[in-house]
């Protein structure tokens, strides 16, 4: 995994919660979606996320780690989708 690292500049400084969203999207292998996890960074906790993050990066079954993310975030009951190939 790649080191996050504070940016020089006044601008361009990670905060926590950029930090969090730029983890979680590297975890999860969710590139396109950083956005989103740097909003929930600053809306629920860090720690929270990132545990339920590492749990679903490690199952490997899941089509969609994203998608299962956040419905184990939000508690919805729905199944994750499996890999045809494994």
């Amino acid at each position: 995994m790649r080191i996050l690292r504070e940016r020089s500049g006044k601008s361009h400084i990670y905060q926590k919660h950029q930090m969090v969203g730029l983890m979680l999207s590297e975890i999860l292998r969710d590139e396109k979606h950083k956005t989103l996890y740097i909003k929930l960074a600053k809306e629920h906790d860090c720690e929270k996320l990132i545990d339920i993050a590492r749990s679903v990066a490690d199952k490997l079954n899941i089509k969609n780690k994203g998608a299962y993310f956040m419905s184990v975030l939000f508690n919805k009951k729905s199944k994750p989708k499996k890999n045809s190939k494994l």
